[in-house]
């Protein structure tokens, strides 16, 4: 999930061009280093508690319900290790993300710390500028990228309600339901949801939806909760589960896994509108420790009860009652609410420059057209990819391996090259963007290769089959 800070109450410091510090002429290192955790407002930045809660949305959504699929892909014994070492490198690039910016200028976005890096060296900082464009074209396709994975969820969850919904009963304790009554393909029920979406990206500034973002989250944590219950409370005895999985399936593992650990975009906004920011690595270290001790655990027990029948979403392996039904509609509502804090971000990178090109008379026109444009984007992107688990892989495996362990060790390089930085600290780094550069290749190239068969085989059934494209009787 997205962080639900509102970026719009005072000045965008994420910008270069914005001053942190009015009326400061002073600009050497020491006066640097003595404003550098000022903040506009004094008092009025986020508390310890509020930024690790922003930190934890930034990184629990659907990419949590995936990775019980994920460990299945890696192995019962493979899997939580990776996650525990994925996790840990994660760590470890967010904290050089933010040393990096401290260490350029305070105040960056993520794009400004990669320009301001960039021209420290004489050979790339006639370039600088595209330094930002990359990390802004990646931030797009990650927040583009899970708003298609919210299309996804949400009509899978969907449809399975709406399916059982006549045999649904009160037993919990059987996984089925009498009754199961094929409806629309799950592509119909992305069209359906298409207009409601268009509708809750028309509104503007997040504060106004600050109310239904504190209901969403209470609703996910509700789920998750019970979520956790079920898979706790129905381990089955003995465990009889690869330990190890194919080494084929293993760049699937990265792509989802990978795309879990997504709140590396929201780090450095959340550092700048600290109250005390000397304290974030403090919060970045327990919030983060919160967030992949969740993946471990969850990751385990929901590959451990449903084993080898386990889905793209373990909400979609939960039993057909009411009380587990009900959890799929509180976690799709915390979803739908989620998209319009994840396009969010897109939106402040894509629609100014446009808005900037045009006359006042047309600027409400043209921001609301390029919000319909990429909402019906997300969606066609969606519809042509409807399966949950190969979006989330690809997306994790084409930006999110970028963002979270290329590119963050090449910025330290970049950053601190002339100031004796040590040969270990240099092979470390340069090894850390090597596997997040194999990742990235060998995830894609598993995801694509995936998804052309899965749409290979649905075209083959649909066409010779006796089901049609759009209903199922």
């Amino acid at each position: 999930m997205a962080s639900d800070i509102n970026y719009q109450d005072g000045p965008d410091l994420s910008r270069r061009d914005v001053s942190p510090v009015e009326d400061e002429p002073n600009h050497s290192p020491a006066s640097l280093q003595q404003t550098e955790y000022e903040r506009i407002g004094g008092r009025t930045g986020s508390s310890f508690f509020q930024t690790i809660i922003h930190l934890l949305k930034g990184n629990i959504g659907t990419g949590l319900l995936g990775l019980p699929l994920a460990v299945k892909n890696a192995g019962l014994l493979v899997g939580p290790l990776s996650l525990l070492a994925m996790g840990i490198v994660a760590i470890h690039c967010m904290n050089l993300l933010v040393k990096c910016a401290h260490h350029l200028s305070p105040f960056l976005s993520y794009g400004d710390a990669v320009e301001y890096g960039m021209e420290n060296v004489s050979w790339l900082s006639r370039h600088s500028v595209w330094g930002r464009r990359v990390v802004n074209l990646f931030l797009n396709i990650t927040q583009l990228g899970f708003c298609c994975v919210y299309f996804v969820f949400l009509s899978d969850n969907i449809k399975q309600v709406v399916e059982t919904a006549n045999g649904t009963t009160g037993n919990c304790h059987n996984n089925e339901t009498a009754v199961n009554v094929p409806s629309y393909d799950s592509r119909l029920y992305m069209l359906f949801f298409l207009p409601f979406i268009i509708v809750l990206v028309f509104i503007r500034n997040l504060k106004y939806l600050a109310p239904l973002s504190f209901v969403a989250n209470i609703s996910m944590c509700v789920s998750l909760v019970l979520i956790y219950y079920y898979c706790l409370t129905n381990i089955p005895y003995p465990i009889n589960l690869p330990l190890a999985g194919r080494a084929v399936d293993y760049p699937l593992f990265f792509g989802t896994a990978i795309f879990a650990f997504e709140g590396i975009g929201v780090v450095l906004p959340l550092e700048n509108k600290m109250q005390n920011p000397r304290n974030f690595p403090t919060v970045l270290y327990l919030g983060m420790g919160i967030v992949t001790t969740l993946y471990i655990t969850l990751g385990t027990i929901g590959y451990i009860g449903f084993g080898e029948h386990i889905r793209g979403s373990i909400t979609l392996n939960l039993p057909l009652c009411w009380l587990y039904q009900t959890v799929k509609l509180l976690y799709s509502f915390g979803i739908y609410i989620t998209y319009a804090l994840q396009f969010y971000v897109s939106a402040e990178i894509l629609i100014p420059p446009a808005v900037a090109r045009c006359g006042p008379r047309w600027t409400l026109m043209v921001d609301l057209g390029i919000r319909v444009a990429l909402v019906a984007l997300t969606c066609a992107l969606a519809i042509l990819i409807p399966e949950l688990d190969l979006v989330i892989s690809l997306v994790g495996s084409v930006s999110s391996s970028a963002l979270a362990l290329i590119i963050p060790p090449l910025l330290q390089i970049i950053t601190f090259h002339n100031e004796d930085m040590k040969l270990w600290e240099m092979v470390k780094n340069i090894a850390i963007s090597l596997i997040g550069f194999v990742g990235f290749v060998a995830g894609t190239y598993i995801s694509i290769q995936e998804i052309v068969a899965r749409n290979s085989k649905l075209i083959f059934t649909k066409s010779f089959g006796s089901n049609s494209l759009l209903f199922q009787f």
